[in-house]
């Protein structure tokens, strides 16, 4: 089993800037790809970014391209989202997740979420 435990989350104005971290226990990090996704409220969950065990590839949705930017540091055991031009429409509860097919929305673990809100 891996836990995975968010952070970093809170109430910023558009065009800030938030990084949010994701630490793991359990089961070394290195040894999963870790994902990003969020759910807006009324809203599925959606992917956000993905980044492969060494960190060497990511992957992100077309809406958070260049502005986001997810890395990992294995030695801490921890995966990060720094977000960055924030628009109202980020607003959402993020979750890390980790392993299986993380990229396509199916990991093996889930963490409990991280509260973003982008308002004015």
């Amino acid at each position: 089993q891996v836990q995975l435990v968010e952070s970093g989350g809170g109430l910023v104005q558009p065009g800030d800037s938030l990084r949010l971290s994701c630490v793991a226990s359990g089961r070394p990090f290195s040894n999963y790809a870790v994902g990003w996704f969020r759910q807006a409220p009324g809203k599925e969950r959606d992917f956000v970014a993905v980044i492969s065990m060494s960190g060497s590839n990511t992957y992100y949705a077309d809406d958070v391209k260049g502005r986001f930017t997810i890395f990992r540091d294995n030695a801490k055991d921890a995966v990060y989202l720094q977000m960055n031009s924030l628009k109202p429409e980020d607003t959402a509860v993020y979750y890390c997740a980790a392993g299986g097919r993380v990229a396509t929305g199916n990991p093996n673990f889930w963490g409990q979420g991280t509260q973003v809100i982008v308002s004015s």
